[in-house]
């Protein structure tokens, strides 16, 4: 290995700019997860009739229900908007958050590595 830096590497990038590299990365990685965590994904199911919102931490932290969509003979229908609303708003929740990651590692595939 030459001196100061990896065989190979580009502009010859040494071990220490490569740690410093990494930290900002995973600082970059802890603030975003953070925003991640505060912002809330809403969607829709029935046409309005149910809403759902969900945070960065996949809890549901709100549920609206039109009046109108409940009815005693038909719960089920109901229970499935609730769900098609908060399985919605998850997968906001998920795009956001694999789009934010693509974005901060450059379209790397680091798998487990944060």
């Amino acid at each position: 290995m030459a001196k100061g830096g990896f065989r190979g590497m580009p502009g010859g990038m040494n071990q220490a700019a490569m740690m410093k590299q990494a930290q900002k990365m995973q600082q970059d990685l802890l603030r975003m997860q953070e925003e991640m965590e505060n912002k809330t994904y809403s969607a829709a199911a029935g046409g309005g009739m149910v809403k759902a919102a969900v945070n960065g931490k996949h809890e549901l932290v709100s549920l609206e229900i039109n009046p109108e969509a409940v009815d005693p003979d038909d719960v089920e229908m109901l229970q499935d908007m609730v769900i098609a609303a908060v399985n919605e708003a998850m997968r906001a929740a998920d795009t956001d958050s694999a789009n934010n990651m693509s974005r901060l590692t450059g379209g790397l595939n680091l798998g487990g590595l944060f």
